[in-house]
């Protein structure tokens, strides 16, 4: 794809309506396509069940470097790769790239701490969740 630093890439489509005042895609939006690329992952291949689930991921951290303008009708290439896989965290690094581009528009990153849904309380990833974060992971 775009670049080889990331193991996932989707192909996110622009909309009339991501653009802002100034003509340009919003930075909220910006968040919204990580956040959607993650959840995506974590429901296709992680097993994540975000509705009946004992476990959910809470996002704790989140952050975004924007290096150049996008607009609709734009159509973006998002990577999607693990900086680190902890006990009860992960750190998904995301990069957002025109298609066809080769600079990012923008990089961000979330932070996700998995924890039971009633108590709150962070539990260990394991099984299909963590084999499909490690998936991901690159050497940083």
């Amino acid at each position: 794809m775009v670049n080889g630093d990331y193991p996932h890439w989707q192909r996110v489509p622009t909309r009339w309506k991501d653009n802002d005042v100034y003509g340009h895609v919003n930075n909220v939006v910006h968040y919204a396509l990580m956040d959607t690329v993650i959840n995506a992952w974590l429901i296709e291949r992680g097993g994540l069940d975000m509705h009946t689930g004992e476990v959910i991921g809470l996002c704790v951290e989140s952050h975004c470097n924007y290096h150049g303008s996008v607009a609709f009708p734009d159509v973006l290439s998002v990577g999607l790769r693990v900086g680190h896989l902890g006990r009860s965290s992960v750190r998904y690094e995301i990069g957002i790239f025109r298609e066809g581009g080769g600079e990012p528009a923008a990089e961000g990153h979330f932070v996700h701490v998995f924890v039971d849904r009633e108590s709150r309380r962070p539990v260990e990833v394991t099984g299909k969740l963590r084999e499909s974060l490690e998936a991901l992971r690159v050497n940083s």
